[in-house]
């Protein structure tokens, strides 16, 4: 699997052996060669100018080659030259706190970048002996996911919605959330704009996160053939460390702009077209991507790569094609609701439609007490919501204190940008909603409180964090120490 360097062709007493065609024709980024009879399905072939090409497909004796960059200065009857390689990029420890493109070549301009290893590109997915059940938050630091939604290390979470609903957000943050916790991050921007990268970059490095992170960019501006291999070399480089028995995290953005390239590809390689003008194997590339995600067993060093994969819609319509294929490969979604958002509700997580099959096991066992009837309560607040303002006369005392809990969580659950929660403040927060603590209070007192407890408490008793944090349990003992601090809180911090 790994090497230190590309391998060459064959060579016999010194001569480099190599398989000659020449380019036919050239349609955009498609070349299409002939002479290259021993060519392969997934090969690496050289145009006599130096650039690279990546074999597609065949028809008859014809070779397809998708050029990877730009394909200005190939012309009909230039050579082109097979060696038998296969796609291999480097990948290696030195990679953290770079950007690179898809062909993992510095973008950043701080110099060349010493490999440790060199791997396949397009590797097959570990098999079902190889994996382990998932057992391990990854924890975003987002309340509404690691509360009512969560994901487990290793996990394929979806996150889904219109363009500007916050999806890019959500997962920036997560990757904030991972300082200090000995994750390794993997951003891959596939199709977006050069000045959304940029800002982006400029967060990373502003927050501290660029030491633990690596940004593959395949921006809009970059060749198709780089946009369609950019989520499979992430990939590569995150299965660099999760061999070595690290945790990774992966933010594929957006998958959208992939299938798009990858059609965009297939119709000039006049594959017969699909559905939304899709090819037949579209389901497939995506899979393929997708399935590299997981836990290793401990003979293999146990190290896990989750996958946050990000897909847009248009008018929150999630039957068209790509996300319902994206939905069936991964183990849950998280949906943007554009009308949440448009009331001001951020994030804007629709509970409703959103799921995640397996994060709960490796929820922390205090969370998964405090949490468990969360999803159902906001659910139920916000038809109960829906009732009053629908209706004219009073409403009873019992739909009075759903309203007034319901009230306190949606404060909970907002939460401003790039403002990560840890997972204990989230705790202490949902045993004072629970005691009905916050029931009433003005949405200012509520995040007040938000934002002063976790020190409040480490100020108060240090001990109850330490034992959480270490056993990730809540005792009966730990929970009436938790409801004596908020008590304490409330009676000189609320006035």
């Amino acid at each position: 699997m790994q090497s230190t360097q590309n391998k060459p062709g064959p060579r016999i007493a010194g001569i480099e052996v190599r398989e000659v065609g020449r380019v036919s024709s050239i349609k955009q980024f498609i070349a299409v060669a002939t002479g290259l009879n021993s060519a392969i399905n997934g090969q690496v072939v050289e145009f006599e100018k130096g650039m690279r090409g990546f074999v597609m497909g065949f028809t008859e004796d014809k070779v397809h080659v998708l050029v990877l960059g730009s394909p200005k200065g190939i012309r009909s009857g230039d050579e082109i030259y097979n060696r038998g390689e296969s796609f291999l990029l480097p990948a290696g420890e030195r990679f953290l706190g770079r950007v690179v493109n898809a062909l993992c070549e510095p973008q950043d301009g701080l110099g060349a970048i010493e490999p440790d290893a060199v791997l396949q590109v397009f590797q097959d997915a570990p098999g079902v002996l190889d994996r382990e059940q998932l057992t391990q938050s990854m924890e975003t630091g987002t309340f509404a996911v690691d509360a009512g939604i969560p994901i487990a290390k290793g996990q394929r979470q979806l996150f889904i919605g219109d363009r500007g609903t916050g999806k890019t957000t959500l997962a920036i943050d997560a990757i904030l959330n991972q300082k200090d916790k000995n994750v390794i991050c993997i951003y891959c921007c596939v199709g977006k704009p050069y000045s959304s990268l940029l800002k982006l970059l400029g967060l990373l490095h502003e927050r501290g996160a660029m030491p633990y992170t690596i940004v593959v960019s395949a921006v809009a501006s970059t060749s198709p053939g780089e946009q369609y291999i950019a989520p499979y070399s992430a990939s590569m480089l995150g299965e660099y460390f999760m061999r070595s028995g690290r945790d990774v995290l992966v933010v594929f953005d957006d998958l959208t702009k992939h299938a798009w390239v990858y059609r965009q590809i297939s119709l000039l390689l006049e594959r017969p077209p699909g559905r939304e003008a899709y090819p037949g194997d579209i389901f497939y590339i995506h899979s393929q991507l997708l399935e590299r995600a997981g836990r290793l067993t401990a003979e293999l060093k146990g190290g896990t790569m989750t996958f946050l994969p990000i897909v847009e819609i248009l008018q929150g319509d999630v039957t068209s094609y790509i996300p319902t294929n994206l939905i069936s490969i991964t183990d849950g979604q998280i949906y943007f609701n554009t009308g949440l958002f448009n009331k001001g509700v951020k994030p804007p997580i629709d509970f409703g439609l959103s799921v995640s099959r397996i994060g709960n096991k490796g929820q922390w066992p205090a969370m998964r007490d405090v949490s468990k009837s969360l999803r159902l309560e906001y659910l139920q607040y916000q038809e109960l919501l829906q009732m009053t303002q629908l209706r004219s006369g009073g409403i009873s005392k019992e739909s009075e204190g759903k309203l007034k809990r319901g009230e306190a969580l949606s404060q909970l659950l907002s939460q401003p940008k790039n403002k990560p929660i840890s997972v204990a403040e989230q705790i202490f927060s949902l045993v004072a909603l629970s005691k009905g603590a916050l029931d009433g209070l003005p949405p200012a007192q509520i995040k007040k409180f938000r934002f002063e407890i976790l020190d409040f408490i480490k100020g108060m008793n240090p001990k109850i964090l330490e034992e959480i944090e270490s056993t990730k349990k809540l005792t009966e003992a730990n929970r009436e120490k938790i409801i004596a601090c908020l008590k304490k809180y409330f009676e000189t911090a609320i006035t």
